[in-house]
């Protein structure tokens, strides 16, 4: 099995896409095939060499690695079409010569014209094959080279996903294979790369579908084994209709950005037009090992928010600890946390707050009051005016005093010595942990009083709680 990803580098890895890059990976890596990277830079007003090494940049963070392409080589490059354009004179000169294809010097106002007029006549608009049987020579002038398709008959192809699909060939139009520029259009140079880079599986968007009959006739025409196809249905925005900017974030980075975890987002994909049972949390071994062609459905799956949340959170609990804490580093710098604060106590600090967060945005916007200075947290002042109130003075005299003796500074140790502490002094605990979570956190809200106490550390930890009971006194 070969199969491909062949992107375009005219914006950012888009969720589609991914999910056609996921999909063919999938494949190749359960069957021990070769998985190819294609840049497809034809469109060169807009193709930026900078959207390339962002594409390959989210590939790469979705854990999907190319066996050949850019930056890994292989047998079949060069692997950009703008670097392929020699290869394509030569079919177009042969089909010229078979006379399976024809020049055509139509400008385009009288192809346009002629549209016209099969229209007024209840015919679908397409080219008149007016230059279809003029063999016009090379010298002809300027002119465009134009596929000679079937006029009967059908054109078919077998889809795993939609079963048989037939075309009258009457519907058909003689494609345009070269521009009067010189260059070779898409569906021809796709053709042509598939063939020499051995693609024996296409996998792509149900977008594509009208295009493949005209590309299984460019095959036919050269006598090349026609791969097999798949169709994936597309995905779709929450109101049914094609996922887009309107529906919000679109690309691989945006979701990057956001805070989502790479086993997350390539979990939530998958399942978005693939059915495997009732199962819904897959590693990407996992996937591997379930995926399969039949799996794919034929109904577009529609974009979850709530459900790619789920699974984020669900992923955040799953990751080593340690692991986590380094990928939501970036993400506690961004929400203010200084970087030679995010010590040893990262860590334990993202096991408290883990529960509690959707998203590595959520996760250090929960726990970033571990490594704020004291001066910068952010203070509720409702929750000040309810709980650091002058009777709890000394509550928070008494505790300071406890924590103070207290050598071991594990959750375990502090339980034992707080819990000592209010059952000696007849205390209830309830009364205690809010003062010490609002002294600490500057909120109402925040992780279970002891887990906080030692992820925040000794010196902190009495700090601001000497300020809060300060506060207090206030």
């Amino acid at each position: 099995m070969r199969v491909r990803f062949a992107p375009s580098p005219t914006g950012h890895l888009h969720i589609g896409g991914a999910r056609t890059a996921l999909f063919n990976w999938l494949l190749a890596r359960r069957h021990g095939g070769t998985y190819i990277l294609r840049i497809e830079d034809t469109d060169q007003e807009r193709s930026r060499r900078e959207y390339e090494v962002e594409i390959l940049r989210s590939l790469r963070w979705m854990g999907l690695d190319w066996d050949e392409g850019p930056e890994v080589g292989g047998s079949s490059g060069p692997y950009r079409q703008m670097e392929r354009l020699d290869h394509y004179g030569p079919y177009i000169e042969r089909l010229l010569a078979e006379g399976k294809a024809y020049r055509c010097t139509c400008s385009a106002e009288r192809v346009e014209e002629g549209r016209q007029q099969l229209v007024a006549q209840g015919l679908k608009p397409m080219y008149d094959r007016r230059c279809r049987d003029l063999a016009l020579g090379p010298d002809c002038g300027e002119h465009v080279v134009r596929l000679r398709a079937p006029l009967e008959g059908t054109t078919d192809f077998s889809d795993h996903v939609r079963g048989l699909v037939q075309t009258a060939n009457a519907e058909l139009d003689d494609l345009v294979i070269r521009r009067s520029s010189g260059l070779p259009v898409y569906n021809f140079v796709v053709v042509i790369d598939d063939i020499e880079m051995g693609v024996s599986l296409v996998v792509r968007g149900e977008d594509h579908v009208n295009n493949t009959p005209k590309q299984v006739l460019i095959y036919q025409a050269l006598g090349a084994p026609v791969p097999e196809f798949a169709h994936a249905p597309l995905i779709l925005g929450p109101d049914g209709s094609r996922l887009s900017k309107r529906h919000g974030a679109t690309s691989v980075r945006s979701y990057e950005e956001d805070g989502y975890l790479a086993e997350a987002l390539v979990n939530y994909l998958c399942r978005l037009g693939w059915s495997h049972g009732d199962q819904e949390v897959f590693s990407l071994g996992e996937l591997v090992q379930a995926f399969a062609l039949s799996g794919i459905t034929k109904a577009g799956g529609r974009w979850d928010v709530d459900k790619l949340r789920w699974l984020n959170q669900t992923w955040m609990k799953r990751v080593d600890p340690a692991d986590l804490a380094e990928r939501a580093r970036p993400f506690f710098v961004a929400a203010g946390a200084p970087p030679e604060a995010l010590d040893e106590r990262l860590v334990p600090a993202v096991l408290t707050v883990r529960e509690r967060a959707w998203t590595l945005v959520e996760l250090a916007a929960a726990g970033r009051f571990y490594f704020l200075p004291d001066e910068a947290l952010a203070w509720d002042e409702a929750a000040v005016a309810k709980h650091l109130v002058p009777a709890a003075v000394p509550l928070l005299e008494g505790l300071l005093g406890v924590l103070e003796g207290v050598s071991d500074w594990s959750v375990e140790a502090l339980e034992e010595a707080v819990k000592a502490w209010v059952e000696a002094e007849g205390h209830k605990l309830g009364k205690i942990a809010q003062p010490v979570r609002v002294s600490l956190t500057g909120q109402a809200t925040g992780p279970g009083l002891f887990e906080m106490l030692a992820a925040i550390g000794r010196p902190t930890a009495l700090r601001r709680i000497a300020a809060g009971r300060d506060r207090a006194r206030g």
